[in-house]
């Protein structure tokens, strides 16, 4: 089950309203299109401190999160712009299929730049896997 709710305002970039659509979809294949070849994550996530680069390594990450046969529900998502950048969030929450009372939400803040419609850096800060209430 995927349920999204989607920033009411589209951003200033395309390619960012296509990675927050794919992610709430958990379309890992639209997400790597929206990638450049040199794109570079780098993330704030507990345990610590982490670096990717390229498409295939920085999707991973996400798959990582959100994949799986877990229910997927994104509760709240949206937008703005910092400086130059654009600043993406959204809070997830995940619902084991065979544990219903061990569901976990968490979210997420990237700070992204774009170039000839690609995304080319994504700055990610994350609150962990929290028990939902």
């Amino acid at each position: 089950m995927t349920t999204s709710t989607l920033p009411q305002q589209p951003t200033e970039s395309p390619v960012a309203d296509l990675f927050l659509a794919a992610l709430t979809r958990r379309d890992f294949a639209a997400m790597t299109a929206c990638l450049a070849p040199e794109v570079r994550l780098r993330g704030l996530i507990p345990p610590g401190p982490f670096d990717a680069v390229g498409p295939g390594p920085a999707v991973d990450r996400f798959r990582g999160w959100f994949g799986g046969p877990d229910d997927f529900t994104v509760l709240d998502a949206g937008s703005d712009r910092v400086g130059g950048k654009l600043a993406l969030h959204w809070l997830v929450r995940m619902q084991p299929v065979h544990a219903p009372g061990a569901a976990r939400v968490a979210e997420q803040r990237i700070f992204l730049t774009t170039e000839q419609d690609r995304i080319t850096t994504i700055d990610l800060l994350c609150s962990g896997w929290q028990p939902a209430e």
